[in-house]
């Protein structure tokens, strides 16, 4: 049995027709970039998100530069955020100039340990940037709570999470501003590259409006340095077609991890998920020691997996000049020498589940 690991044929296939009805439309009216598809994109987003200041761009990554150029950060500002994370969190920072100053995870969560943010704050700290990480909202009250006390903007890196709770609320929409991303093997992603910000009022809606479009805000007056962070039309008619059962998408996928918990061994570490939230589970990622032979010997199974992610951001050679060391933050390190996700996507059936967990347990 060989399992497919995002399974983006069948996200394809599922739709296919509309697929294809919408694309064409996009083609044959010409209209590529900011038209009606993207219009009513954003007010389906808003819908869904509970958010009306919502927008389309061109990517996760470029979300986050958005937010960030938005709030004004520059050159020697710091940003707080995890050293456990896909590297366009830190990246983006680094881009602009800024300093990303990491602070340790929360080892059950992944997501970032909200009792140590307040110690790494400075009088150049402009923003706390947490990661809701596999699909789970972090710890946004204390998160919000810390950053209102030092006057500090909460940028939540909701790349993964699109579409999860915390406390009733949907992430994207429980912070100054959310960013998420629509890369293909995303939850909700789309057939190329795509992203969303949401900002918490009209005068950053605004400003974020002409900020995606070279600061322009009207032809050829530009009001804001700014970017080239559009979505195209084709992008989000696509996406406007997941979205109107995305809610089934996510219901499955939790069906799939709750499948995944109940039949796999004690002997592993399974994900947690706090009570007061949900997740739309990005990834079902688990610890295990001894991974390359477990992973090699799934594989070899035609069971595939993949590790998010092997080396903390904190270690990157790219960082080298923030001047951390191996050490430094000791449960991030730890997971990412154990971490391991296992194939999620909605259409995983129970033999397919069945294969997966047994010879996983029959491993440990």
């Amino acid at each position: 049995m060989n399992i497919d690991f995002a399974n983006l044929t069948q996200a394809y296939k599922e739709h296919e027709e509309e697929f294809q009805k919408v694309s064409l439309e996009v083609m044959s009216s010409a209209n590529y970039i900011l038209g009606k598809e993207t219009d009513e994109f954003e007010h389906n987003l808003g819908k869904f998100v509970g958010n009306d200041f919502a927008l389309g761009c061109s990517s996760g990554t470029d979300a986050l530069l958005l937010a960030m150029m938005a709030m004004g950060l520059k050159s020697g500002d710091e940003v707080i955020t995890t050293p456990f994370t896909f590297i366009a969190t830190a990246e983006t920072i680094a881009c602009l100039g800024a300093k990303p100053v990491f602070v340790d995870i929360d080892e059950e969560t992944y997501n970032i340990d909200v009792s140590k943010i307040e110690e790494a704050i400075t009088k150049k700290t402009k923003a706390i940037m947490p990661v809701s990480l596999y699909g789970q909202v972090a710890d946004m009250d204390e998160i919000n709570a810390i950053a209102k006390k030092h006057n500090l903007a909460v940028i939540e890196d909701a790349a993964q999470s699109f579409g999860a709770t915390y406390k009733g609320k949907r992430s994207c929409n429980v912070s100054t501003f959310g960013c998420t991303s629509f890369f293909p093997a995303k939850p909700l992603g789309c057939f190329g590259d795509g992203g969303a910000i949401f900002a918490s009022n009209e005068e950053d809606y605004q400003k974020i409006k002409a900020m995606r479009v070279h600061g322009q805000v009207e032809r050829y007056t530009h009001h804001y340095i700014g970017m080239g962070g559009r979505l195209d039309n084709l992008q989000a008619a696509i996406l406007n077609v997941k979205l109107k059962t995305y809610e089934n998408d996510i219901s499955r996928r939790q069906a799939v991890a709750k499948k995944y918990s109940d039949k796999l061994s004690d002997n592993i570490i399974k994900p947690t998920i706090k009570a007061d939230r949900t997740s739309v589970w990005a990834q079902y990622t688990v610890r295990v020691k001894n991974r390359d032979r477990i992973q090699k010997e799934l594989k070899e199974s035609g069971i595939p997996t993949a590790v998010h992610y092997p080396i903390p951001m904190h270690l990157q050679k790219c960082f080298v000049y923030l001047g951390y060391k191996t050490g430094d933050f000791p449960i991030s390190e730890l997971c990412a020498q154990e971490v391991m996700s296992l194939p999620m996507n909605p259409y995983l059936d129970e033999a397919e589940i069945d294969h997966i967990t047994s010879k996983l347990n029959t491993l440990l």
